[in-house]
């Protein structure tokens, strides 16, 4: 019987595109998404029904992608997209064969409806980790 831990190390060799890292990454990125992002109502209502035989409520792929480039900016701050690229992750698709790696080896599951098309140009990696500024009008200004 494979570990979880060989598991992953096989799968190091067979596919070297990606760092141990990156799975570590889109792990952390999953717990964060659970914790951070509100569903809609209706797929919330639909998930308490699944949650209540499988476990946590369901990620899709993009909600997936959007929790990664989230926790890569709370983590890296400005580095992100080059901390990202350093582990061979360049793409929303790169996490997509992450995560479809990972469901190969059992460490990860999906639903019937996920398709590793769902994180295909989700957002452009040259600007999602761009920093975001909003101009706030001075007191000052506004008298």
């Amino acid at each position: 019987m494979t570990t979880p831990l060989q598991a992953i190390r096989d799968l190091l060799v067979e596919d070297p595109r990606y760092r141990i890292e990156a799975y570590q990454f889109i792990r952390e990125s999953l717990h964060y998404a659970h914790e951070n992002f509100s569903i809609e109502e209706e797929a919330e209502k639909e998930d308490r029904l699944r949650r209540s035989a499988t476990g946590p409520k369901h990620v899709t792929g993009q909600q997936l992608c959007e929790a990664c480039r989230r926790y890569a900016i709370d983590q890296y701050g400005y580095l992100a997209k080059m901390v990202l690229s350093n582990w061979g992750i360049r793409s929303t698709s790169d996490l997509g064969e992450l995560v479809y790696n990972l469901i190969r080896i059992e460490q990860m599951r999906k639903s019937d409806s996920d398709r590793r098309e769902d994180f295909n140009d989700v957002f452009d990696f040259g600007d999602a980790f761009e920093p975001q500024f909003e101009l706030v009008p001075r007191e000052a200004d506004q008298a």
